[in-house]
């Protein structure tokens, strides 16, 4: 019963992501979104002239506090407007360095305001205890897993009991291949018909690790404490 209720629970998703990869992919609504949207935030960073790059990371900073823009498009449009190259390391750099003054701020600044706002959410207490517990593992799995807001890590860790050293090099190296990969999606989604096949390759790791996480997710849920869906 829990295997058949595990497969749902997966499927479901996969479906959906299976949904929103045909209409971005192979329909006309797809197309503008990749050569609109992507393009129209390249066309903004090229605005700025010298200071394109300063744009570009804060691009980055604010929406890992204020996800207002999906992260692939911003880091695809880095991408398209300084290379691939040198895109991804606009990204990463500066999801690292936002992640770690949520942290700072969550702690230090307004500890009690931001634990206020998630005292709301049961889930959200759920992984911080986890991230006491093991603050390096849990942080680390965390970033590995799409389905869990990168915000959620970043301001649940700073209110609660994790150091910052194992909080901050979890973050470095979990980072890493997650931003590599929707780097290399934002940019490849624009250029598809010239990088088919790495996209797909791309795609498959992506949705295996999306796997990989859910699995764990369930595994802690299941054999620990009731962790709400996050």
């Amino acid at each position: 019963m829990n295997n058949i209720r595990l497969g749902w629970k997966f499927s479901i998703p996969l479906a959906l992501f299976g949904a929103t990869l045909y209409l971005v992919l192979f329909t006309e609504a797809g197309r503008e979104l990749r050569h609109g949207n992507v393009e129209q935030l390249a066309d903004l960073l090229h605005s700025f002239g010298i200071f394109a790059v300063i744009a570009g990371m804060m691009a980055i900073f604010f929406q890992t506090w204020f996800p207002f823009i999906p992260f692939v498009l911003i880091a695809g449009a880095n991408a398209y407007v300084f290379g691939l190259y040198g895109g991804f390391a606009i990204n990463y750099v500066m999801s690292c360095v936002s992640a770690a003054a949520a942290f700072v701020i969550a702690r230090y600044v307004a500890h009690d305001y931001v634990e206020a706002k998630l005292s709301k959410y049961a889930s959200v207490q759920s992984f911080n205890r986890k991230m006491e517990l093991d603050g390096f593992f849990y942080t680390l799995i965390g970033r590995l897993m799409p389905i869990v807001p990168s915000s959620l890590i970043n301001f649940g860790a700073g209110v609660s009991k994790i150091r910052f050293r194992p909080f901050f090099a979890a973050t470095v190296i979990g980072k890493l291949p997650i931003v590599l990969l929707e780097t290399l999606i934002g940019h490849d989604l624009l250029r598809f018909q010239e990088h088919k096949g790495r996209f797909m390759i791309v795609l498959m790791l992506f949705v295996l690790l999306l796997w990989l996480g859910h699995r764990l997710k369930h595994k802690w849920t299941g054999k620990h404490d009731d962790i709400d869906p996050i």
